[in-house]
């Protein structure tokens, strides 16, 4: 009888890429993985560090897990193993095993490979099932290839960890220093997925333009981003590529032409800016300015002018004037982001920027967050305003709300409806777009007989 594996997923998509390699790792072992995590055998929460309370999230909900666990053997039911994986595990590991009896294994971003050896250990011995090392062979030499594709789109991991060292960012400490896979094994991986069905990769990175994988063959020169993306552009089957999270200071010439020249590469970026004050930008060792990042967007878009751009913002970071505060609300209008990410600043303990004095009130915080959405809100807005009428290429991937209707993704990440049979899912179809909402665009089959096809 197969065993079944519940992963509850936190935070972003390098976690989600974890969870199904995590998965990958273990259906050899007889996990089938479900939803629920009443039936579960195994249950794994891979978690995040970035945001505030983050370790408490993962208590609470150990606690009801643990709670679950006695109900259903008190029913005569299965033991239920209880794991805890990603970068709060990283961060808080032994903490975690001492304040969470309930938890019968730890582990960290950069050793889930060793999941098989870890399960085994904590049937065997309670307490000896942690491991948070950065081990120095590469996990990805020890996992398995991945066995599915849902959507016609994945994520592929193609960097890991940070050597910025922001002064408010865990992911240093939690993801180690950063490293590139080899091209060769991104290319293999790649094309692995294409045969699968995807059309869609999404390369994933804490640092993902920082990318230096070894060159093919072994040689010693390092490839970029750009390179690896000209490269990746040439597999069949592959009509579209993204990439996320990037640094400012790593968008270089050659990336930069990649996404004037390739039409694989999708005209929407994901560059991280946090605020438009100079002062408040070394204060977090963002290690660019306001105008550094300003002269980015602007060779973005001569290389390509259709280019939407989307974007991280942190307000009421340590000792943030009024005046600081309206620097990033400028800089937010002036660029016009499709869509953007604001956060409250939320220390996290062990960064420099959690030992700054001048943190101001949660009252004053959530004002600024107030004002700042509401740019970012009419700047969405704009944007999906202006797609109304234009004939855009979408990827269907789920159904919608009405029976006939589908979901796909338009090349700048939009979510669009659309009148679409169900067969019809994987591909790629020209949209008339008919209709703007805040989150959402509506459109209609350009050729209809496609819908027959």
């Amino acid at each position: 009888m197969a065993k079944k594996l519940c992963i509850k997923t936190y935070g972003c998509q390098m976690n989600v890429y974890d969870s199904g390699r995590m998965a990958d790792l273990l259906a050899p072992l007889g996990y089938d993985t479900t939803e629920d995590a009443g039936e579960a055998d195994l249950v794994i929460l891979n978690t995040c560090h970035i945001r505030e309370k983050a370790a408490e999230k993962v208590y609470s909900d150990v606690g009801r897990l643990r709670n679950l666990r006695a109900e259903r053997m008190a029913e005569g039911g299965a033991p239920m193993t209880i794991a805890v994986a990603g970068c709060t595990a990283q961060a808080e590991g032994a903490e975690i095993m001492r304040r969470a009896p309930a938890v019968d294994l730890v582990v960290g971003p950069q050793a889930y490979h060793r999941l098989p050896e870890l399960i085994a250990r904590a049937h065997r011995s309670k307490g000896e099932a942690l491991d948070t090392d950065f081990p120095v062979d590469s996990k990805f030499d020890h996992l398995p290839q991945q066995n599915r594709v849902e959507g016609s789109a994945a994520f592929l991991t193609v960097q890991e960890g940070c050597d910025k060292f922001c002064t408010f960012c865990v992911v240093p400490y939690t993801r180690g220093a950063e490293t590139s896979r080899a091209v060769d094994a991104v290319l293999a991986e790649a094309r692995h997925l294409a045969a699968l069905g995807a059309q869609e990769i999404t390369l994933l990175g804490q640092n993902v333009n920082a990318y230096h994988g070894a060159a093919p063959g072994g040689g010693n020169e390092a490839w970029s981003l750009g390179r690896l993306v000209h490269a990746l552009a040439e597999i069949p089957g592959i009509a579209r590529i993204r990439y996320t999270t990037s640094h400012p200071r790593d968008m270089d010439d050659e990336l930069i032409e990649a996404h004037g020249r390739l039409p694989q590469l999708m005209p929407f970026l994901h560059l991280p800016v946090q605020s438009g004050s100079d002062r408040i930008l070394e204060a977090m060792n963002r290690r660019h300015t306001a105008d550094d990042y300003r002269r980015v967007i602007e060779r973005l878009r001569k290389a390509r002018p259709d280019i939407a751009l989307s974007s991280d913002f942190i307000v009421g970071f340590p000792g943030e004037s009024e005046r600081e505060f309206q620097a990033t609300l400028d800089l937010a209008r002036e660029i016009g982001f499709a869509q953007a990410y604001s956060f409250k600043y939320s220390a996290r303990p062990g960064t420099p920027a959690s030992m700054m004095p001048d943190s101001l009130s949660e009252e004053v915080k959530a004002d600024r967050l107030a004002r700042l959405q509401a740019v970012i809100a009419d700047s969405q807005k704009a944007f999906n305003d202006a797609c109304v009428g234009k004939r855009m290429a979408v990827l269907f991937d789920r159904p919608g709300r009405r029976a006939g209707q589908m979901v796909g993704r338009s090349p700048y990440m939009q979510a669009v409806h659309a009148e679409v049979p169900a067969h019809m899912a994987g591909r790629i179809l020209d949209v008339i777009i008919d209709s703007a909402h805040p989150n959402s665009l509506g459109g209609t089959l350009a050729d209809p007989a496609e819908a027959a096809a």
